[in-house]
């Protein structure tokens, strides 16, 4: 211990990471695109009650595109992306409250929005592309009618009549729509259920005639068995795309002469396509890309030349590089660190040089308060390589008693097909520099680690992912890191389903926080949209009863936090109602806390800072913590059950 510091036990430090910094001080970005008038991209406001704005940013002057009440976000899928796109000297973006499709001016000066499309929300749009040459949009569309599933199409949009067009039709699901280079040709993905886009799909090419309607198609990669990613068009007869046909999401060339997978490389260069709009690698020249290498988790930019295969290493600076796009001079990105905040950042490809051009927000905290993940590998129960990072607690002027170890909060993230993350996380940080540890888990199933470790969770749901995190707490007990007797565990979606079947299987976890988690399977199967409808079969085959946490309600033994979104369409408000019932009535401690307004993840600032709150009252309580924070009113607005 450094004698600057104080000896405090741990769990109780207190932090300026507050519960109000974490929930409502921070934008996200999402979406970046490159126009001759600028940059843009779109910012998530907490403080604007989650509104998602356009902004654009020229000569150094940002200027919001989207006023209020205009948000810019689709919800094909649920989760949407794809939002806008750039048309000329304007946008077309999607409008969040009735999914129409608008338009806005880039010129300086213009506010004015007009709209374009007039349906209700039941008909969405995403991935939307610019046809310049025939004026038109071309976009995945959905359509919903009570009684039967949600269709999917690709449909092209006259930008004077407004009248939809549909290009192609039959498949479940479509993305990523774009256009060749001389507007000849159109490539496109599609897959079919049961299959998710990360498990199997097909990459198309279409050709157009001069009405922009679809002539003739070739299958070019893909099937049920492989995942293909992100089409781009190099030049007008050569396109690139990600496909993980040899087991890692490489990089392929396809072209009159065939297709060749550029880089047979052990790493990712492709993510899970859980949204629209999504860019790993960006093309910068006819032969040159810089892409997002994942090696085993860990974020690089590289440079790919399509011709010879030769991966050269650009940056790694940063541990997180999103939402790639050309610029004049070179790339633009989301670029994330361990101990600062998420950036957008232009780097000049000439000498790796990085401008900042917007940053989160305002960070008056001493970095000293941030711990830095350290990659943990362990072995799992089945002797596999397993990948995880642990954050130590951080504080510079208190440290824990010798004899003490810190309480540990296990996180297990969403999907399941996610993965950990290394950026700033102020919701771990909050923790950390309380006192706490953290173990962020990329259980078998996980993304960045190729198609063999994603494949792990194959009908092994809610047994791998737990034995996982079981695992990780394991060797952080064997290597003296963390006082065993005080193991909580939290999850999101996906990653509340995989909480709640730990606290059912394994003793390890003293207590444990689902966040609009799955408690039941089958009604999951019967209650959830589209996209997600078919997932269980490969995650979980016909074990639902067996796996589903509310049928074994009777062998929870510990306290659980449920939080939930009342307008949650992905995991409905049924899944942890019928949760808290049954731990009520067996006698569990049990708090319960639903918020109107909100879907599938939290959005509004103010509703985010009661969760935070609220979990970590709820977690001190059961553990026997008096931290330093003023709770007294951090359970308002919750149902307490069983709990004194």
């Amino acid at each position: 211990m450094d004698h600057s510091e104080i000896e405090q036990n741990y769990g109780t430090w207190r932090s300026p990471i507050t519960a109000t910094l974490t929930a409502s001080g921070l934008v996200n970005f999402s979406e970046l695109r490159e126009s001759e008038y600028g940059l843009l991209w779109i910012e998530q406001r907490p403080f604007e009650n989650g509104r998602s704005v356009l902004v654009v940013e020229t000569r150094n002057t940002r200027q919001d595109l989207t006023p209020s009440p205009y948000s810019v976000r689709s919800r094909v899928h649920e989760y949407g992306g794809g939002a806008y796109c750039v048309a000329d000297d304007g946008v077309f973006f999607v409008n969040a409250i009735d999914q129409n499709v608008y338009g806005c001016s880039l010129l300086e000066g213009s506010t004015e929005v007009t709209q374009l499309t007039a349906g209700d929300d039941n008909v969405r749009y995403a991935d939307l592309t610019w046809d310049s040459g025939r004026n038109m949009l071309i976009a995945v569309r959905e359509t919903h009618e009570a009684g039967s599933e949600a269709v999917n199409e690709l449909v092209a949009i006259d930008c004077v009549t407004a009248e939809a067009n549909v290009l192609h039709a039959g498949h479940d699901f479509y993305s990523s729509p774009r256009l060749s280079n001389d507007a000849e040709r159109l490539a496109f993905l599609v897959w079919d259920h049961p299959n998710m886009p990360w498990d199997g799909n097909q990459l198309f090419v279409a050709t157009l005639n001069t009405t922009g309607n679809i002539v003739a198609e070739t299958l070019v990669a893909g099937g049920v068995a492989e995942s293909v990613f992100q089409p781009e068009w190099i030049t007008p007869e050569r396109l690139i795309f990600v496909s993980d046909a040899n087991g890692y999401w490489n990089l392929y060339s396809y072209d009159s002469s065939g297709i060749y997978c550029v880089n047979a490389d052990t790493a990712e260069y492709g993510a899970a396509q859980w949204a629209f709009g999504m860019r790993t690698y960006i093309p910068i020249s006819e032969r040159l890309v810089v892409a997002n290498r994942i090696d085993n988790g860990v974020a690089a930019l590289v440079f790919v030349d399509i011709d010879n295969g030769m991966v050269t290493p650009l940056e790694n600076r940063f541990s997180s590089y999103a939402c790639l796009n050309r610029t004049a001079m070179g790339i633009a990105f989301v670029a994330g660190k361990p101990d600062d905040l998420q950036t957008v950042v232009r780097m000049d490809l000439s000498n790796a040089e990085v401008t900042k051009i917007a940053t989160q927000g305002t960070l008056d905290i001493d970095p000293d308060y941030f711990s830095v993940p350290e990659q943990i590998v362990y072995d799992n129960a089945d002797g596999l390589e397993t990948f995880a990072y642990f954050y130590p607690p951080r504080h510079p002027s208190a440290a824990g008693p010798v004899i003490q170890k810190p309480p540990l909060l296990v996180l297990s993230h969403g999907g399941p097909t996610g993965h950990a993350g290394r950026d700033l996380n102020f919701r771990i940080q909050y923790y950390t520099s309380r006192g706490w540890a953290v173990v962020d888990v990329d259980y078998g199933g996980s993304t960045g680690y190729g198609r063999a470790y994603r494949q792990r969770l194959d009908d092994r749901w809610g047994i791998g992912d737990v034995a996982d995190c079981v695992a990780a707490v394991n060797y952080l007990i064997s290597t003296d890191r963390i006082d065993p007797l005080r193991v909580a565990i939290r999850g999101g979606s996906a990653g509340g389903y995989t909480t709640l079947r730990a606290l059912v299987t394994s003793p390890v976890f003293k207590v444990g926080a689902s966040h609009y988690g799955i408690g039941d399977l089958k009604a999951l199967a019967r209650d959830t949209h589209k996209f997600e409808s078919r997932y269980l079969e490969s995650l979980i085959g016909d074990a639902f009863e067996e796996r589903s946490p509310l049928h074994e309600a009777e062998r929870f033994n510990c306290p659980v936090a449920f939080f939930q979104g009342a307008e949650d369409r992905v995991v409905p408000p049924n899944q942890a109602e019928a949760m808290v019932e049954a731990l009520r009535d067996k006698g569990i401690a049990v708090m319960y806390m639903k918020f109107e307004g909100e879907g599938h993840g939290f959005r509004n600032g103010t509703n985010i800072e009661k969760v935070i709150e609220a979990e970590y009252a709820f977690f001190s309580r059961v553990f026997g913590l008096e931290p330093a924070d003023d709770l007294t009113r951090a359970f308002d607005g919750a149902d307490l059950m069983n709990f004194s």
